[in-house]
């Protein structure tokens, strides 16, 4: 196989993840102890009523950068994601025309 087959262009991708719920004052409790949540690629956004996490993971296509990100939710128990969304900001840093959200099924 050619190396230029197997290159790939790597990038920074921005999106959130957006919680079902606000995240309890155990849960918070739980993130603190999560090394995977320290690396800066993801942060905690809360509101009353509200949480998501910023994120900005380096991959080849954004499918792959909210896999990755979704995986840190493996040992997160109990909390829920209701969907990815792009923010204008990211839209722009993304280098993408239109907004962008990928619902999770019910």
């Amino acid at each position: 196989m050619a190396s230029s087959e197997t290159t790939r262009t790597v990038r920074s991708w921005h999106f959130n993840l957006c919680l079902r719920d606000a995240l309890t004052p155990e849960q918070s409790d739980t993130l603190d102890g999560l090394d995977r949540f320290n690396d800066g690629r993801i942060g905690l956004a809360e509101a009353p009523g509200y949480s998501r996490f910023i994120c900005c993971f380096e991959a080849g296509t954004l499918t792959e950068a909210i896999a990755e990100a979704l995986s840190f939710f493996d040992d997160f128990p109990g909390v829920l994601i209701r969907g990815v969304e792009l923010d204008p900001l990211a839209l722009e840093y993304n280098e993408m025309a239109t907004a962008a959200v990928v619902r999770l099924p019910e």
